[in-house]
């Protein structure tokens, strides 16, 4: 095994083998995870490869989502996905105050919050709708609150695709909100008071949507 110590961070490398034997595979299940492109390719030196830590975090990620029944196929297409998804810096703006808690997840806890709906088109959907955001081997989801909804609607039988939907036409909807709110404010208040009374703004959607609730579950009954 080669090690780099960089500062207080450390990197390690490792020979076949050895990265096999850490990932509880065998060596000749790695040649075959490498040829169908389910992991990057190693660094050469020479006819050596050396593997790292973001190869043996991937092997392990698809020993997990095998065992929640996802086929090999259905892992390249995610790992696909992922590797070209947004890093989350891009998404949530690092010099952009937020009351949002992004929440960080491995591939396989993603899997168990939407049991059998992490498909490559939903990822797909969830990254391109801006949900979701890489950084090295985690997936950052951009809201806690976000997160627990989506993965409770899915729980009562409704599908991710068509959660992902909903959250796109919302999406809409609150940019069109926010941008009322911010002008009204912005016309008759110091710039500042946009984010003194951004919660002012956020109760009066949530009352609007409650009523507007009430009466669609008026004309229901």
């Amino acid at each position: 095994m080669a090690e780099e110590n960089a500062g207080s961070g450390e990197r390690r490398e490792y020979r076949m083998e050895e990265l096999a034997r850490r990932a509880g595979i065998t060596v000749r299940t790695l040649r075959f995870y490498r040829e169908r492109k389910l992991i990057p390719p190693p660094r050469r030196e020479g006819r050596i490869a050396w593997y790292d830590d973001h190869h043996l975090a991937r092997l392990r990620t698809i020993t997990a989502l095998l065992e929640r029944g996802h086929t090999l196929n259905g892992i390249a297409e995610l790992a696909e996905a992922f590797d070209h998804g947004r890093d989350v810096g891009e998404l949530l703006g690092m010099d952009t105050p937020t009351e949002e808690t992004p929440v960080r997840l491995t591939p396989e806890e993603l899997a168990d919050h939407f049991t059998g709906e992490v498909t490559p088109e939903n990822l797909a959907a969830a990254m391109d709708l801006g949900y979701l955001g890489t950084d090295g081997e985690e997936i950052v989801h951009i809201s806690r609150r976000l997160l627990d909804v989506s993965s409770a609607l899915v729980r009562e039988g409704i599908p991710l695709a068509e959660v992902l939907r909903a959250g796109r036409e919302v999406r809409a909807h609150a940019e069109a909100m926010a941008d009322l709110f911010a002008e009204l404010i912005l016309r008759h208040a110091p710039e500042d008071a946009v984010h003194r009374l951004r919660p002012l703004a956020r109760s009066v959607v949530d009352a609007e949507l409650s009523l507007a609730m009430d009466r669609r579950l008026r004309k229901q009954d």
